[in-house]
Formats: structure tokens, C-alpha cells, sequence
């Protein structure tokens, strides 16, 4: 079996497959030596691969490297099954990069604008014969709430809610519309116009906020919130 880590700004997220399929996920604030311990146990890792945006202290990363049979840790270095034409490809996150192979060998052949609604809201653009072009980050949801709140006076702090109005009429009300409808404007803004140079377009949502626009998007959607993880056991596959 194959062990992936994926820690981001929030969270560690851990995928376990067998072969191409995920068996299971888990979910930690922070992974230490007893726990790393408990799934070898459980489960026959053969090889191993961490993808790190966040503060490494949270992880015995030693360790790792000490029990993992084979252990990669994903960087700017490591071979991928895309052809990476980013400017600066030690300066782009990991994270965005194994999102797309991700979504790239779940839907070959095509296309596609992969975007992470996380923290911050990445948005990539992979085509069809497999190259990453590279992409935009923009405030997450939950920032852009924040925001509002924290660099003003008198705004409160929102938070999401299924039931978003076309046009506030309450202070919260405009706060929740503003917040939703713009990011909901964006990413229609992206697939159309980015539609318009890379033909027949797929969107592929992934990250915490994923399910929640899905349904305010028009556009042909696919959502995978493990699609990080998908994207690791393939690049873990891609250097064996």
C-alpha cells in the first residue's frame, strides 16, 4: 500500500491506497511518532510521499524518513507525469501541483481548470497533452469574511451559510451575498473566458469549500475533496 501526507495550512491529511484505489483517510492537527507507528501496524505501507506547505515541526519528518520503506518527499525536484512550464517552478506550491496531476489522471486527454478552494483559492490550468501552465491564488471564503471584520470597525464576521440572497438587505446579509456571489463570479469568469483559448473546459473543484459552490456553478463540474491525495499516489506510482 501506498502512504500519502498532505500537510497543509490548516490540517494533515493522510490517504491510504491500494494501488490506485483510496482505502481510507484520516485527519490529524498534528502526526507524531506513536501515531506514524500505530498505521504501519495497521496497514502494509510499502512507500510513502509528503507534501508540506506548512511548518514541518508538526511532523517527525526524521522519523518518517527512518520508517517508511521508501519515502519521497514531494518537491520542486521530483519527476511528475506533467510537463511543468511554471516560471518559477521552486516557488509554486506542491500542493497545487499534485492537485492537478490529480486531476489530470483522473481525467486525461482533456482540458482542465483544477481549483482548490481552501484557505486561499488556487486555480490551475492543465491541457489536454499534459502540461501545467500555472494559475492564480485569490482569498480563500472564510479570509475574505475575516477581512471584512478585522480591517474594519463596525462589520461583523460572517460565516457561510446554504441559504446566500441575490442582494442584502441587512449588513450580514451583504456581507454573506458579497462574499459568495463574487467568488461564485469568479470562477464563472474563469471557465468562460479561459474556455475560450483551451476548448471544451472541465472545472475540478477539491479543497474544504468545494461542495458548497458546486451547486452555484453552471458549468460542467467535477469534484474530488481527496483529489490532492489522488494526485500523490500518482506521483508516488510515476517514481517507483
Amino acid at each position: 500500500m501506498n502512504l500519502t501526507i498532505d500537510q497543509g495550512n490548516t490540517a494533515i491529511k493522510i490517504g491510504l491506497f491500494d494501488g490506485d484505489q483510496l482505502v481510507t483517510t484520516l485527519r490529524f492537527t498534528q502526526l507524531d511518532e506513536r501515531q506514524i507507528d500505530q498505521l504501519l501496524e495497521n496497514y502494509p505501507v510499502e512507500a510513502a510521499i509528503l507534501s508540506t506547505v506548512g511548518d514541518t515541526s508538526k511532523l517527525p519528518l526524521d522519523y518518517l524518513q527512518k520508517v517508511c520503506p521508501r519515502f519521497v518527499r514531494f518537491s520542486a525536484q521530483t519527476p511528475v507525469p506533467l510537463v511543468n512550464q511554471y516560471g518559477t517552478p521552486a516557488t509554486l506550491g506542491v500542493d497545487r501541483l499534485a492537485s492537478c496531476v490529480g486531476a489530470n489522471y483522473l481525467l486525461p486527454d482533456t482540458n482542465l481548470l483544477v481549483v482548490d478552494m481552501g484557505t486561499c483559492i488556487t486555480l490551475d490550468v492543465v491541457t489536454a497533452d499534459g502540461r501545467f501552465l500555472g494559475g492564480n491564488i485569490s482569498p480563500g471564503m472564510a479570509m475574505r469574511f475575516k477581512a471584512l471584520h478585522q480591517y474594519t470597525s463596525a462589520l461583523p464576521l460572517v460565516a457561510a451559510e446554504d441559504d446566500v440572497p441575490l442582494i442584502g438587505k441587512n449588513t450580514h446579509d451583504a456581507i454573506l451575498s458579497g462574499v459568495v456571489q463574487a467568488i461564485t463570479y469568479e470562477l464563472e469568469g474563469y471557465c468562460k473566458n479561459l474556455s475560450l483559448k483551451y476548448p471544451n473546459l472541465s472545472l475540478y473543484l477539491t479543497g474544504g469549500d468545494a461542495f458548497f459552490f458546486e451547486k452555484r456553478l453552471k458549468s460542467g463540474i467535477f469534484v474530488n475533496p481527496n483529489l490532492l491525495l489522488v494526485g500523490l499516489n500518482r506521483i508516488l506510482q510515476f517514481n517507483a
